[in-house]
């Protein structure tokens, strides 16, 4: 991979999370992961476990397999982590190094909420965001198929054995973004600000894509939120 990957994508932040739930409004933290990669190999890796301060619900916790005892035994308080969380997250950016995050929205709007409920300052802009689920959908539009990440690191030959673990998928992301840069590297900008623009503009046409066929098979009200990387 290393030899026709874009010197952007050389070296890569990777974030992710495991929570409570699917509301990002409603939702806590549980485990978080942070890593950088550097060609194919990960070179640092910062971790969290958080005691969310809610019970975790069983269907969570058949996901990522944290209890609420565990968390509670032996999570960082809530608002600690939270605050670690997004330092970290701003100093892999002050050093000029993107963030891959697969499907952003989720994962960044939940922190802004986690950080408003613990009265946490939150960046107002992250940038630069590659996230493969856009990017997937984007140069591979046409393939049959699921989008997950589970899906997503098959089809590129990424290895997801611990799915559900924010370590483990935060750098099954970052490959797959790799995976995506080599592929289609002449169709993808050398800028990174360029990249994460041209992605605020993918966003928005698949999810009013998305919206059309809801709104024509399903629920002729049904809405798909635009924003990109942060739902808010």
């Amino acid at each position: 991979m290393r030899d026709s990957l874009p010197l952007w994508a050389e070296q890569i932040a990777v974030f992710d999370t495991e929570t409570t739930g699917v509301s990002t409004q409603h939702s806590r933290i549980v485990t978080a992961s942070i890593g950088l990669l550097n060609g194919e190999d990960v070179v640092e890796r910062y971790d969290w476990m958080l005691d969310p301060g809610v019970e975790i619900p069983d269907p969570a916790f058949q996901v990522h397999g944290i209890s609420t005892e565990m968390a509670r035994e032996s999570g960082t308080q809530a608002d600690v982590g939270v605050r670690q969380i997004i330092e970290q997250l701003q100093a892999m950016l002050s050093r000029g190094i993107p963030l891959v995050i697969f499907n952003a929205p989720y994962d960044l709007t939940l922190l802004s909420y986690e950080a408003e409920r613990y009265g946490i300052a939150f960046p107002e802009a992250i940038t630069p965001v590659l996230d493969p689920l856009i990017l997937d959908k984007q140069l591979d539009r046409y393939r049959k198929g699921k989008r997950t990440l589970i899906a997503a690191s098959e089809h590129y030959g990424v290895d997801l054995s611990q799915a559900h673990d924010a370590g483990a998928d935060a750098i099954a992301a970052g490959k797959v973004m790799q995976a995506i840069a080599s592929k289609y590297a002449s169709s993808l900008p050398d800028d990174l600000d360029t990249l994460h623009q041209n992605q605020v503009s993918w966003a928005a046409a698949q999810a009013e894509n998305f919206e059309q066929f809801m709104r024509s098979k399903r629920d002729p009200s049904f809405t798909a939120d635009r924003r990109w990387p942060l739902q808010r």
